[in-house]
C-alpha cells in the first residue's frame, strides 16, 4: 500500500522557522557571536571597539541581504515543488492507465568463476509503476552499504545488474532478484560458483591487484521511508482474553545494518517484555501480544518506528471492559497494584477503584498477599478498607509477597486484580550503612557502620517520630533508628496517649515491629493522641522517644467535587468527543470515569474502565445514528465523586468538515466562445449539504489562476464565457458547505476552445453507479449536451475488466433511457464502463472512463419494501442505518427524480418513505432511491401490476376494514324444536352493535325472538322457540365495531326450509315422547359368541309402576323373566334361529304418563344380516376337518357352534360320481359322506362359510396319505388260566406312523410291572401283562390314529383259576372304524 500523497497546495503554505534560512547566513551569526565573545573577555581600545561596530552593522546588512535572498531560493524552491507535483500528478495519470504487475524478460544467468574475479548478473523486467528490485544471496538481503565495496547495484531503462567485486569462495551461492510493485512480484535467480586455485600460490588474475578497500567506522546516513501498510484500529477486548495489536510496514530501503527500532507505548509509558506483554518485530510487521488482557492494559497505544532519518509512529485506543461477575451486581475488580515504602515487615498497597456504572458503589477493598513461589492467598484486612490505600504489615523479612485487591459492594465481592510486582521485605537503609574501603593492589573491602560504632549494649532512642500518612482509619508512624544502633538486631515498640489523658498504652504488645514505620489503627474518630516509640534488643529497652505533636486519624485529602459542564461534540460516524470542566478541588486525583446512555433509557454504560488524566476523551463504538448523553466523574485514592451533570443529548454523526474536492471535469460542449463543463460530486460532503460550487481557470501555461464565478454554482454543469478561441484553458473546480470550501479538485486537462461541428452527438457525462450488488450493477449517465445535427435516438453500453483490453456490449440494441442494469458480471470483479450516444449520423464520442467498481454487495445490503400503513396508505420505504445529518433520500422513477407532489409525498424520519397519493396503472414502474453523503448506498423495487393489486387490495381492507368472521350465520336444533341462529366474530370490542334481519324486517328482542351477544367470545344469536311455515325466507345479521362492518346471510327457502321445519317437528315429538317412559335406543339385534341372537333396547324415565311388553306378529311373548327397568337395558333371547323365527318383534312400555313403542322386523334383509353374522361367529370358531369311517365310507366332519340350511356353506372336493357324495349336517355339525371311497377320490376337501365379507375355509387334504390301522396278529377272544403271562402283538401301518394308545375297558391305565408295552421296528406293537389274575379279564383295545384317520380292535380276555374249567367267550359284536376311539370299534380278524 502507498503512502497517502500529500497535495502541493497544501504543502506551500507552511510557516518557515530557523531551519530554512541561508546556511552562509547562519555561519556570520555563529562567527560573530564568537568574536563578540572573544572581545568581551580581552581589554580592548576605543578603536577596536568603533571597529566592532562598523562591522557588526556590515554583519547586519549581509544579514538582510542573505534574508532576502534566502526568501528568492524558497520561494524558487516551492515554485519547481509545485512544478513538479503537477507533473508527478500527470505522470500518476498516465501510469495508472498503463498499469501493470511487472514481467521479467531476460532472466538471470548462472556464473562459473576463479577466485579474485568479478562476476555481473544481469537480467530485464518491465512493469509499471517501475518495480522496485531487491537482490538476495540465499535468500538474504544484499545491501551494499552492510559491505561497502564488496556489490554494485545499477538500474537503467529495465535492465538491472549486480556485480560482486572481487568473488572469494564464501560468494558461491544462489542469488535472486525480485521485482515488486502495486500489482504483483516476480522474481528470478541464479547460481554462482567461484572456483579455487590449486597451486601453491593463490594469483590474482591480470589486472587485478591485492588492495584492501578501508570500511568506514559507521554507514553514511541513508533516508529510511516507512510506511504502515495495515494498522491496527480501536480495539475491544475482554479481561482474561488474548489480544494482538499488529502493524504491517514497508520499509525503505530494507538495510541490514540500519534496521529500524520498534518501541511501544502505553499512553506514553514505554512497554518492554513481561509475563502479560510480548513484544515481536520482524519480516515486515511490529506485534504487541498480550496473554492475559487486564483493565491496566486499557490505554492510548503508540507504536514508534526510530530510524536514523526519524520517528514514524501511530496511535490507536484499547477499551479493555470487566469480565462478567462471578456474582450478579458485584462490581469490577480494581487495577493498578502496586507497592511502595517496603521495609522489613511492613509494605504500603495502593489501587485505583472500578468504574461501578451500573452496579452499586464500592463499600470498600479487601487486600491479598501472596509469598513468591507459594500459591497461598492470605487476606490482609479483616473488614474493607474504604480508601485505596493499606499498610500491610506483618511480613517475614527478607522474603518476597505480590499482592491483589478485591473490591466489596451490597451485592457481593469482585473478581480480584491483577497481581502487583513482586516486593521483598528488606530494609533499604541496610544498604546506605555499608562501606567500601579501597586498598593497595586493587583490592577492596566492605565494612558496615555497626563496625565502626562500637561495642554499644542498649541502643539508643529513635529521633524524629513523625506521622507520615493519616486517614480515618489509621496512622502511619515513621521514625529514623537511634545513632548508634549497636550490632544485634532492632525491633521497636509504640506508645500512644489520648492528648489530655496521661496515661500511655502500648500499641504492639504482641508483635515486634522491625520496620522504621508502622501503621496503628483502632483509633477513635475524632480524638487526638500522641505517640512515642522505644528501639530494643536482646540487651534491653532504650528511653523513649520524644513525644510527637498531637495527631488525629483523618483524611488528609478528600473525596473530590464533581466535574464541571460536560460537553459532547461529533467525531465519527462511531464516535464522540466527550470534553468537561476539571472539578474544583483537584486533590490527587487518579484521573476521570466517563459514562453513556442512550437518551431516554437512563441505562449507563462506562465508556472507559481505567481512569483517565485528561479531561477529554473520544468515546467509541457508538452506534451510527443513535442518541446519547454522558456524565463524568472523578477518582481518586480517597473514593468516587459524584456524577457530574449529564450533556446535551447528541447525535453520533460524522463531524462537520468541508467536502472533498470535485472531480472528473469533462468538456461537454463549445462554441468557440464558451464551454460547456462538468463534474461528478465530491465523495464526502462533510456532514452538510453542498451548497454550491467555484470554478477557476486558468490558460495553459499561465501561473495565475482566475475565478469564474463569485456565487456559488448550485448544478454540476456551467458555461463558462469569454473565452479565446483556439486556446487552451484549464479548470478547477471547489465545492463548498456550511463548514466552508473543500480544496478545489485537480487541475483539468487542457481543453481547446474551437467550436463542435461534428454531426455525431458529444459524449454522456456524470456516469454514476448504484445498486451494486454480487453479480449486477446500475449504470446512470446524463445526456450529451451536444446532440450533433439530429436528436439522440439511444445509447450503448460498454464494459470490461480493469486488467482486461477487451470491451463488451452490455445491450445489444440501443436504450433510449439514461440507466441500464448490467447483470452477469462476476462477484469479486472489478469493472470500468463507458457510453456512447446514437443519432442519425451515426455513434458518437465515448464517455470518460468510469471509475472502477468492484461487484460486491455491501454487508448488511437493505432492498426497498412496499407495504400500507395503519390508514391504508401504500408506500415505498427504505431504511439506511449509514445515513447521516447531511444524507439526502432522493427518490426516483425510472431513475428521474420524482418531483410531481400531486402523485407523490416522501416522508423521512430516520427511515425514508415514499407515498402513493391515488395508486393507478400509471404509477407502475421501477423505483430507486440513492442516499447521498454515504458510500453509494441505493435499491430499487420493480412495481408491477400483481404486487400494485396486492397492496391495493390491502389499502382497501385497512380503508374499508372488515370484522373478520370465525363462523358465518348457522343454525342449531335444540330439543323442543327450538332453532338458534348464531354466528361468531373474531373478537368484539364492548361497543358493538348487530342487528338480525328476516326477509328484509329487522327482528326484535322479544319472547319469541330471544337475541343477545356475548362479546368476550364474539359470539351472537338469536333463539326462536316455534318454528313454523310462516319463518320460510332469508336471515341476515349485520355487525357494526367501530369502522369495521360485516354481516352473514343463511337462505332457508324451498327444500332446506322443509328439511329445517321437519326437523323442528321431530324434535318437537322427540320432547313430547320423553316426557313419559320412552325408549332411549330403539329395538335393534345383537349375535353373541354362543350364536344367540339378542334383541335389545334401552329405556329412559320409568318407574316402578311401568310395564313392560314383548310382541311377536301381535302376539305376546312370555318370557321367564322380566327385565329390570331400573338398569335401563331390556333383551329377548332367540336361542337358535332358523326361518320359524322370523316374524316382527314389538317391545312396549308404559305407565299412566304414556306409552312408547318400537318394534324390529325379522325378515327379509334384516333376517339374512343375521344369519351372516352369525356365519361370522360361527365361521371363526369353526373345527377342523375331521375324518371319520362309516359303514358306507368315509365322513368328513366340520364341528360348529351352531349349524343351519340358511347359512351359505357348501363343500368344495373332486369326487368321481355325485350318487357317492352326500351334504348334510346337524345343529352342531356339517358333514360330506363320501361313499365306497377308491384311489380316484383321493385329493383336497374343502368347507367354506360365507359371512357375507369374508370366506372361513376348513381344507383336509387326502391325497396319497394313509390313515393309521391294524394290519393284524390279534385274536378276538383269548382265554388265559391264572398266574400265567399274557402277550398280545400286532403289526401296525400308518404314513405318517401312527400313535398307538392301549386302553382296558375303554378307558386308559397306568403302565408298570404288570402292564408293559412295547413298539419295536416301528411297526410292531406289543402288550405284556405279568402273572394275570381274574381282575385282569375285560375287553383290551389297541387304538391306532394319525392325522388322516385310524382304528380300534378289541380282544376279549378271560382269565380262569387252576383246576376250572375253561370258559366260552364270544367276542364283541360291533367293530367300526372312527376317529373317537371310545366309541368306534371293530372286530379284528384272526390271521
Amino acid at each position: 500500500m502507498s503512502s497517502k500523497r500529500v497535495p502541493f497546495y497544501q504543502r506551500r503554505h507552511k510557516h518557515f522557522d530557523q531551519s530554512y534560512r541561508n546556511i552562509h547566513t547562519r555561519y556570520l551569526l555563529k562567527e560573530y557571536a564568537a568574536r563578540k565573545t572573544h572581545e568581551q573577555k580581552s581589554d580592548i581600545s576605543e578603536e577596536k571597539r568603533i571597529r566592532f561596530a562598523a562591522n557588526l552593522a556590515d554583519v547586519e546588512e549581509e544579514l538582510r541581504s542573505s534574508r532576502l535572498l534566502a526568501r528568492e531560493h524558497l520561494d524558487r524552491v516551492t515554485i519547481q515543488r509545485m512544478v513538479e507535483e503537477q507533473m508527478a500528478l500527470e505522470r500518476y495519470n498516465i501510469g495508472e492507465s498503463i498499469s501493470r504487475a511487472p514481467e521479467i524478460l531476460v532472466r538471470l544467468r548462472s556464473h562459473t568463476v576463479w577466485e579474485k574475479m568479478s562476476v555481473r548478473l544481469y537480467f530485464t523486467v518491465q512493469g509499471f509503476p517501475t518495480p522496485v528490485v531487491q537482490w538476495y544471496k540465499n535468500e538474504e538481503l544484499i545491501s551494499p552499504a552492510s559491505e561497502p565495496g564488496k556489490y554494485s547495484i545499477e538500474s537503467k531503462y529495465g535492465v538491472h545488474m549486480l556485480e560482486i567485486h572481487r568473488a572469494n569462495f564464501d560468494d558461491t551461492a544462489t542469488y535472486s532478484a525480485v521485482a515488486t510493485n502495486v500489482h504483483g512480484q516476480v522474481s528470478t535467480n541464479a547460481a554462482v560458483v567461484v572456483r579455487r586455485f590449486r597451486g601453491d600460490d593463490k594469483p590474482y588474475p591480470n589486472g587485478i591487484l591485492p588492495i584492501n578497500l578501508p570500511l568506514p567506522s559507521e554507514v553514511c546516513f541513508t533516508h529510511i521511508d516507512v510506511q504502515f501498510l495495515e494498522k491496527f484500529g480501536v480495539t475491544f477486548g475482554m479481561e482474561g482474553e488474548t489480544v494482538t495489536l499488529k502493524c504491517t510496514l514497508l520499509i525503505t530501503p530494507d538495510l541490514t545494518r540500519l534496521r529500524p527500532r520498534a518501541e511501544w507505548y502505553r499512553d506514553g509509558v514505554l512497554i518492554k517484555d513481561s509475563k502479560w506483554t510480548k513484544i515481536s518485530f520482524g519480516e515486515g510487521q511490529a506485534a504487541l501480544s498480550f496473554t492475559h488482557l487486564n483493565k491496566d492494559d486499557e490505554g492510548l497505544y503508540t507504536l514508534r518506528i526510530i530510524t536514523k532519518g526519524g520517528v514514524t509512529e501511530y496511535s490507536a485506543f484499547m477499551f479493555v471492559r470487566d469480565a462478567d461477575a462471578l456474582i450478579a451486581g458485584a462490581p469490577g475488580a480494581p487495577m493498578d497494584v502496586k507497592c511502595y515504602d517496603a521495609n522489613r515487615d511492613y509494605v504500603i498497597v495502593t489501587w485505583k477503584p472500578p468504574n461501578t456504572a451500573s452496579e452499586s458503589p464500592v463499600i470498600g477493598y479487601f487486600v491479598d498477599r501472596c509469598e513468591v513461589g507459594t500459591e497461598n492467598w492470605v487476606q490482609c484486612n479483616d473488614a474493607p478498607v474504604k480508601i485505596c490505600k493499606y499498610p500491610v504489615t506483618g511480613l517475614v523479612e527478607g522474603r518476597s509477597y505480590i499482592f491483589r485487591v478485591r473490591a466489596v459492594n451490597k451485592s457481593g465481592i469482585s473478581r480480584p486484580s491483577r497481581v502487583s510486582e513482586a516486593v521483598a521485605a528488606l530494609d533499604p537503609v541496610d544498604l546506605d550503612r555499608l562501606q567500601t574501603v579501597n586498598l593497595d593492589g586493587g583490592r577492596e573491602i566492605v565494612i558496615c557502620q555497626d563496625d565502626l560504632e562500637g561495642d554499644v549494649q542498649i541502643p539508643g532512642p529513635p529521633t524524629n517520630v513523625h506521622a507520615s500518612e493519616t486517614s480515618k482509619t489509621y496512622v502511619v508512624l515513621s521514625w529514623e533508628p537511634p545513632v548508634p544502633r549497636g550490632k544485634e538486631p532492632l525491633m521497636y515498640f509504640i506508645e500512644k496517649s489520648a492528648v489530655g489523658s496521661g496515661s500511655w498504652q502500648r500499641v504492639n504488645a504482641q508483635v515486634a515491629v522491625r520496620s522504621p514505620r508502622y501503621a496503628v489503627f483502632d483509633l477513635a474518630e475524632g480524638k487526638s493522641y500522641v505517640f512515642r516509640v522505644l528501639s530494643a534488643n536482646k540487651h534491653g529497652i532504650s528511653e523513649p522517644s520524644e513525644i510527637t505533636l498531637p495527631i488525629q486519624a483523618q483524611e488528609t485529602i478528600g473525596v473530590p467535587s464533581a466535574p464541571g459542564r460536560v460537553l459532547a461534540t461529533r467525531n465519527t460516524k462511531t464516535s464522540v468527543v466527550v470534553q468537561w470542566d476539571k472539578p474544583k478541588h483537584e486533590e490527587d486525583l487518579f484521573g476521570y470515569y466517563i459514562d453513556t446512555s442512550v437518551a431516554g433509557t437512563n441505562h449507563w454504560e462506562p465508556c472507559n474502565h481505567k481512569p483517565i488524566k485528561y479531561n477529554r476523551f473520544v468515546v467509541h463504538g457508538l452506534t451510527t445514528g443513535e442518541n446519547y448523553i454522558f456524565r463524568v466523574k472523578a477518582v481518586n485514592a480517597v473514593g468516587v465523586s459524584e456524577n457530574s451533570q449529564e450533556s446535551e443529548a447528541i447525535t453520533v454523526q460524522a463531524a462537520l468538515t468541508c467536502p472533498s474536492h470535485p472531480y472528473g471535469i469533462k468538456l461537454l460542449n463549445c462554441d468557440g466562445h464558451s464551454m460547456t463543463l462538468g463534474w461528478k460530486l465530491p465523495k464526502f460532503s462533510g456532514g452538510s449539504p453542498v451548497l454550491g460550487y467555484y470554478i477557476d481557470k486558468r490558460e495553459a501555461h499561465h501561473h495565475n489562476w482566475h475565478e469564474v464565478n463569485s456565487s456559488p454554482v448550485k448544478e454540476r454543469i456551467y458555461t463558462v464565457e469569454d473565452l479565446t478561441e483556439n486556446s487552451f484553458y484549464e479548470f478547477k473546480v471547489a465545492a463548498t458547505n456550511l463548514a466552508g470550501i473543500g480544496f478545489p479538485s485537480d487541475p483539468s486537462e487542457h481543453f481547446m476552445c474551437k467550436a463542435w461541428t461534428m454531426p455525431e452527438p458529444g459524449p454522456a457525462y456524470d456516469l454514476t453507479f448504484c445498486e451494486v450488488r454480487n453479480t449486477s450493477l446500475v449504470l446512470l449517465w446524463k445526456a450529451p449536451v451536444y446532440s450533433g445535427n439530429s436528436p439522440i435516438t439511444g445509447y450503448f453500453v460498454d464494459y470490461k475488466e480493469v486488467d482486461s483490453e477487451e470491451w463488451t456490449t452490455a445491450n445489444e440494441k440501443q436504450i433510449s433511457h439514461c440507466y441500464l442494469k448490467v447483470n452477469d458480471l462476476h462477484e469479486g470483479k472489478t469493472y470500468v464502463f463507458k457510453v456512447r450516444a446514437v443519432n442519425k449520423a451515426g455513434i458518437g464520442k465515448s464517455s470518460d472512463i468510469s471509475e472502477p467498481v468492484l461487484i460486491e454487495a455491501r454487508p448488511g445490503t437493505k432492498e426497498i419494501t412496499a407495504d400500507v400503513d395503519e390508514e391504508g396508505n401504500i408506500y415505498l420505504a427504505f431504511d439506511c442505518p449509514e445515513v447521516t445529518d447531511a444524507s439526502d433520500f432522493t427518490w426516483c422513477k425510472s431513475y428521474e427524480e420524482i418531483t410531481d407532489l400531486d402523485k407523490f409525498n416522501v416522508e423521512t424520519t430516520g427511515d425514508s418513505k415514499l407515498y402513493f397519493k391515488n395508486p393507478d396503472k400509471m404509477d407502475l414502474g421501477t423505483y430507486s432511491v440513492a442516499v447521498s453523503d454515504t458510500d453509494g448506498i441505493s435499491s430499487s423495487f420493480k412495481m408491477d401490476e400483481k404486487e400494485l393489486e396486492r397492496l391495493k387490495t390491502l389499502s382497501h381492507d385497512i380503508k374499508n376494514p372488515t370484522i373478520p368472521l370465525k363462523s358465518e350465520l348457522a343454525y342449531e336444533m335444540f330439543d323442543k324444536g327450538e332453532v338458534r341462529f348464531w354466528v361468531q366474530a373474531e373478537s368484539l370490542s364492548p361497543n358493538a352493535s348487530f342487528r338480525f334481519v328476516v326477509n328484509d324486517k329487522e327482528v326484535v328482542n322479544s319472547d319469541r325472538h330471544r337475541i343477545k351477544c356475548d362479546y368476550s367470545n364474539g359470539i351472537i344469536e338469536m333463539l326462536m322457540d316455534q318454528f313454523t311455515i310462516e319463518n320460510e325466507g332469508t336471515y341476515t345479521v349485520q355487525i357494526e365495531d367501530g369502522n369495521a362492518k360485516n354481516q352473514s346471510s343463511l337462505v332457508l327457502i324451498g327444500d332446506a326450509f322443509k328439511a329445517v321445519l321437519a326437523e323442528a317437528e321431530l324434535q318437537r315429538k322427540e320432547y313430547l315422547r320423553k316426557q313419559g317412559p320412552h325408549f332411549l335406543e330403539y329395538l335393534y339385534w345383537e349375535v353373541t359368541e354362543d350364536c344367540e341372537v339378542l334383541l335389545v333396547c334401552k329405556v329412559a324415565n320409568t318407574k316402578k309402576e311401568t310395564f313392560f311388553k314383548w310382541y311377536k306378529d301381535g302376539s305376546g311373548l312370555e318370557v321367564k323373566e322380566l327385565p329390570d327397568l331400573q338398569k335401563g337395558v331390556c333383551q329377548l333371547t332367540v336361542p337358535r334361529l332358523s326361518k320359524k323365527n322370523q316374524g316382527e318383534y314389538k317391545a312396549t312400555v308404559s305407565d299412566d304418563r304414556g306409552q312408547d313403542v318400537t318394534s324390529l322386523d325379522i325378515s327379509g334383509k334384516v333376517f339374512d344380516d343375521i344369519i351372516l353374522a352369525m356365519s361370522r361367529v360361527i365361521g371363526k370358531s369353526a373345527s377342523p376337518l375331521k375324518v371319520q369311517c362309516t359303514p358306507e365310507g368315509i365322513r368328513l366332519q366340520c364341528f360348529l357352534k351352531y349349524y343351519a340350511d340358511e347359512m351359505k356353506a357348501n363343500w368344495e372336493c373332486k369326487v368321481s360320481s355325485g350318487e357317492k357324495m352326500k351334504i348334510g349336517g346337524s345343529e352342531e355339525v356339517a358333514w360330506l359322506q363320501i361313499c365306497e371311497p377308491t384311489e380316484k377320490d383321493k385329493g383336497k376337501y374343502t368347507f367354506e362359510i360365507f359371512d357375507g365379507k369374508e370366506s372361513h375355509k376348513r381344507m383336509l387334504d387326502l391325497s396319497g396319505q394313509d390313515r393309521g390301522k391294524v394290519i393284524g396278529g390279534l385274536p378276538d377272544v383269548v382265554t388265559i388260566m391264572e398266574g400265567k403271562t399274557l402277550n398280545l402283538t400286532c403289526s401296525v401301518f400308518g404314513n405318517p406312523d401312527p400313535e398307538v394308545v392301549w386302553l382296558w375297558n375303554d378307558k386308559k391305565f397306568e403302565l408298570n410291572e404288570h402292564y408293559l408295552v412295547s413298539m419295536e421296528h416301528g411297526n410292531v406293537a406289543s402288550f405284556t401283562i405279568k402273572g394275570v389274575s381274574s381282575e385282569d379279564s375285560g375287553k383290551y383295545s389297541i387304538n391306532v390314529k394319525n392325522k388322516y384317520g385310524g382304528e380300534t380292535v378289541d380282544v376279549t380276555v378271560s382269565v380262569y383259576k387252576h383246576g376250572e374249567e375253561m370258559p366260552d367267550i364270544k367276542p364283541s359284536q360291533v367293530g367300526y372304524y372312527g376317529s373317537d376311539p371310545a366309541s368306534a370299534k371293530t372286530n379284528g380278524k384272526t390271521p
